[in-house]
């Protein structure tokens, strides 16, 4: 029969533990500050309420944190991503404005800008063995500065429901990018863990050398997970472009690579490659946004949100590292001896 220790030992072999412990801790101080933030109502077919506007707001950064999570388990980084977010925003919302082309073929532009970016990072990275924090730093620079060409330095306002239906819209009661979230956190699952891919971006991050001399295709999984990155960057994109029906090649996605790096971080992704947790990744993006959530309600001065939001994230960080791991192991010891 499976008790509360033997799924605390499960959660803690899988370093689930302490993210949702924490995430369990943020939730319950929003229930303190605002006992009706958890109720769920339904109108006009949709589903309202607390938990589900923290999976819509938080959807941006988890979408960016489950492409971030490949590439920070093979040893990379990437800074990057906001400024895809904004170029296949202006993409989008420029061939909106200038064209008459479905709706469909907008969005396949738009994810088509991300991967040509995630590909350019990649290049950089695996082709020409660029420091990747050196690497992703030049399209973070130089990508808001493509988008703002594209939008010739104005930001692009259109009116257009079908692609609006990306940010806002409704799929069974819940909002469409909660669905995004789901839909790329399941077909990410399928590819790494169904098939070889995983297992090799957990080789090329433990020991790229001695993975290359097994045969493992370095330079390609490099490649392949900047690709996905510059991917799931662009659809964050499209979500935040369609949700304001604009493209602000200067805010959209701005600094949203940190909060990426974090949510991933928190979900125990170690910085120096190998193994790696998706969905712990998504819950550390719900952390964040929850957190941004519980600051809001609680009433304190907008001045102390980014030192509280540090407070929270660095406690969690440190309760996860195996100093503090082997500390409470031996506490849990002392007392049950």
């Amino acid at each position: 029969m499976t008790g509360p220790k033997s799924i605390i030992s499960t959660l803690q072999r899988h370093g689930a533990l302490w993210p949702l412990v924490a995430l369990g801790l943020i939730w319950l101080v929003i229930i303190i500050v605002n006992p009706g933030f958890f109720a769920f109502t339904i109108q006009d077919g949709r589903v309202f309420g607390g938990v589900i506007d923290i999976f819509n707001r938080g959807a941006p950064v988890a979408l960016i944190a489950i492409g971030m999570s490949l590439v920070i388990a093979t040893g990379g980084i990437d800074l990057s991503v906001g400024a895809v977010m904004a170029i296949a925003g202006a993409v989008a919302a420029n061939l909106i404005v200038g064209t008459d082309l479905p709706v469909p073929l907008i969005i396949l532009a738009g994810l088509g800008a991300g991967l040509a970016a995630g590909l350019l990072n990649g290049t950089l990275v695996a082709g020409f063995g660029i420091q990747p924090i050196v690497a992703t730093l030049i399209l973070l620079v130089a990508g808001r500065g493509v988008a703002q060409l594209l939008n010739d330095g104005q930001i692009i306002t259109f009116q257009n429901e079908a692609f609006a239906f990306v940010g806002v819209g409704t799929l069974l009661g819940l909002p469409m990018p909660v669905w995004l979230v789901l839909f790329v956190l399941a077909a990410m699952l399928l590819i790494t863990r169904r098939t070889a891919l995983g297992l090799f971006i957990e080789a090329v991050g433990a020991n790229a050398s001695a993975s290359h001399y097994a045969g493992v295709p370095v330079r390609a999984i490099k490649l392949t997970v900047y690709a996905i990155a510059g991917l799931c960057a662009a659809l964050a994109g499209l979500v935040a472009t369609a949700d304001i029906q604009g493209a602000d090649a200067n805010n959209v996605g701005l600094w949203i690579e940190l909060d990426a790096i974090l949510a991933v971080v928190i979900g125990g992704t170690s910085l120096m490659g190998g193994r790696y947790s998706l969905v712990l990744a998504v819950v550390g993006a719900l952390i964040i946004q929850s957190l941004n959530t519980a600051v809001v309600l609680s009433g304190i001065p907008p001045k102390f949100n980014l030192v509280i939001k540090s407070a929270v994230i660095v406690a969690v960080l440190m309760l996860q590292s195996p100093v503090a791991q082997a500390q409470l192991a031996s506490l849990r010891r002392r007392f049950t001896a």
